[in-house]
């Protein structure tokens, strides 16, 4: 998570109020929020970070596999496409 700049804050956040990651592989869910950044990330500024948390819940513990963030502006928000639909 570290290397990825995500938080243990915006993991967390990601998890309680994202919505759901298309992506997810079978037997996995994912989630998805988009938070506001308007900093620098590896020297370059940045609106946003999409921050997605794969997961599995076993025995009612959830098992994070794997985060991702990705840094830009204008991301699809509330599970949108890119279109806005």
């Amino acid at each position: 998570m570290r290397q990825r700049g995500v938080t243990l804050r915006e993991l967390n956040q990601t998890l309680q109020e994202g919505w759901a990651a298309t992506d997810a592989k079978p037997g996995t869910e994912g989630k998805v929020l988009v938070f506001p950044y308007r900093r620098e990330w590896e020297g370059q500024f940045y609106e946003e970070k999409e921050v997605t948390v794969y997961y599995k819940v076993v025995e009612g513990r959830v098992i994070v596999l794997t985060v991702k963030a990705r840094y830009g502006k204008a991301f699809p928000q509330g599970g949108q496409d890119a279109s806005g639909i």
